[in-house]
């Protein structure tokens, strides 16, 4: 498995990342497609080659390949609405969130999937990214579908040990060099 490879490779400063990568991932309770969508996703969002390369491999494995394409949909579709989003909450002038965003979205009502599961991996992809107002949109939209805050919090805990991992990993790197 490539998450074995990523787990030998952090260092011991950052061994707990490694019980948490084994814990978030191989003793997870979500279904495999909610799981292995939100590893992808959550590994492209992280923007490391490394982390990404390794993850992708053991998602394709678990995934159908209408799964991982969207999963890898959710991730670029959330990259453009959390900047964007993102900045409309952070400028001090509340007019922007009254104009039209303009951006086109429609894999979001056509996901190819599971809505609830996409939506899963949009929350972890939003917590990735830092966007308070998606975060609370897919969370909302999440407990609509039924989903628990349990549950709902093992996306955003999936995504805090892949970006954990990817950042340590990442600066290792260069530390090497």
């Amino acid at each position: 498995m490539a998450i074995d490879a990523l787990k030998s490779a952090i260092p011991d400063y950052a061994k707990d990342l490694r019980r948490n990568l084994e814990s978030v991932v191989g003793d997870s309770e979500l279904p495999k497609q909610r799981l292995w969508g939100t590893v992808l996703a959550c590994a492209i969002a992280s923007r490391s080659p490394r982390v990404l390369r390794e993850l992708a491999e053991d998602a394709a494995a678990k995934l159908s390949a209408e799964a991982y394409t969207a999963a890898k949909s959710a991730a670029a579709t959330m990259a453009m609405t959390n900047v964007f989003h993102r900045t409309r909450h952070l400028l001090s002038d509340p007019e922007y969130r009254n104009l039209r965003a303009g951006l086109r979205t429609n894999v979001l009502g056509h996901p190819g999937v599971d809505r609830t599961d996409h939506e899963f991996w949009s929350l972890a992809v939003s917590a990735v990214n830092g966007c308070g107002d998606c975060l609370d949109s897919h969370e909302r939209a999440l407990r609509r579908a039924g989903v628990d805050r349990a549950t709902i919090q093992e996306a955003f805990k999936i995504a805090a040990v892949i970006q954990a991992v990817a950042v340590t990993l990442d600066a290792e790197a260069v530390l090497a060099e």
